[in-house]
């Protein structure tokens, strides 16, 4: 486990200057000039330019720029906003609760929504089970915007039974603020869920340890938590590890569409107007969730199968 664990850290560290030079690089070469940020689209004399182009260093060349961000990253220093002029931490700080918010709130909907109605097709077969498959078929295929505009149109606009817009104020009300996003994230992730977890159990009840429990009368309820549902458990924890994942990036396509004040939709700004600073910081939070969720799921799938071995073969 330790040893998995320092290889996840290396691998975490490299992921993050990889991710971080292709971001940075990425935004280089991207039309558009800082200083038209900086200006707020106004013409400046060429000395007010000139302490601009000084203060931000935006003279120096590619490489110099990303060495000294590099630097001052490690020392926890991720730089000001050039559109906000406030420091980077703060601004990410401030908005990451929205964002954790949202995908808790998602991850959860797939978990209980995915696995329940997973379980119920897998041991109702007939209507219910057909109904199931071909819902999570038509689900599965719809991205976080179509269900956004969806969700919005029915149950925002025409309904009028939860608010679209905005994060809300309070604990109740900024629940009912992130339902419709969270709903429209956990869509497609949610009937994926169920489709694996009705597979995996189905495959499961037809085994013949789980045949020869339900003979000698343990209880139906029983055989289905203890040999049928956990054994199947690995399959359901992966993908919805890997779905959770997923949403990390998925959830800026949420919070724009909701007018959510995230890491996001905050990601979005700050690239459209070049804040190299914000961009970058917010880019490596995203990628170190990402690294650690698909660590844990590693960690998860091998605690509740211990023929699977971490970093090696099963």
């Amino acid at each position: 486990m330790v040893a998995y664990l320092i290889r996840r850290a290396i691998m975490l560290v490299a992921t993050l200057l990889v991710s971080s030079f292709v971001v940075f690089a990425g935004l280089w070469a991207a039309p558009g000039n800082p200083l038209a940020t900086l200006s707020g689209g106004r013409s400046l004399p060429p000395e007010a330019v000139a302490v601009l182009v000084e203060r931000y260093r935006l003279d120096d060349p590619f490489f110099v720029q990303y060495a000294n961000w590099v630097a001052n990253a490690v020392r926890g220093d991720l730089g000001m906003s050039i559109t906000l002029r406030q420091d980077v931490s703060d601004l990410i700080a401030s908005r990451a609760g929205t964002t954790l918010s949202l995908i808790v709130y998602a991850a959860l909907i797939v978990l209980v929504v995915g696995v329940a109605f997973g379980l119920l097709a897998a041991l109702r077969p007939g209507f219910f089970d057909s109904m199931v498959v071909v819902g999570t078929a038509m689900v599965v295929a719809v991205p976080p915007f179509v269900a956004a505009i969806v969700l919005i149109g029915v149950f925002a606009v025409t309904l009028r039974w939860l608010p679209a817009l905005g994060n809300g104020t309070g604990f109740w009300d900024g629940i009912r603020h992130l339902t419709l996003p969270a709903f429209a994230l956990a869509a497609s992730a949610t009937a994926a869920v169920a489709r694996v977890t009705r597979t995996s159990v189905r495959e499961q009840m037809g085994r013949e340890h789980v045949q020869t429990a339900v003979s000698r009368g343990i209880p139906y309820a029983t055989v289905v938590r203890r040999h049928a549902l956990r054994n199947a458990a690995v399959p359901i924890a992966t993908l919805a590890g890997m779905t959770v994942a997923s949403m990390i990036a998925l959830s800026a396509v949420v919070e724009r569409a909701f007018g959510l004040n995230g890491l996001g939709a905050y990601l979005v700004t700050s690239a459209l107007s070049k804040d190299f600073s914000v961009v970058q910081g917010i880019a490596l939070v995203l990628v170190t969730a990402f690294v650690l969720v698909n660590t844990l799921v590693d960690v998860g799938a091998a605690m509740l199968d211990p023929r699977i071995k971490l970093g090696g073969r099963s």
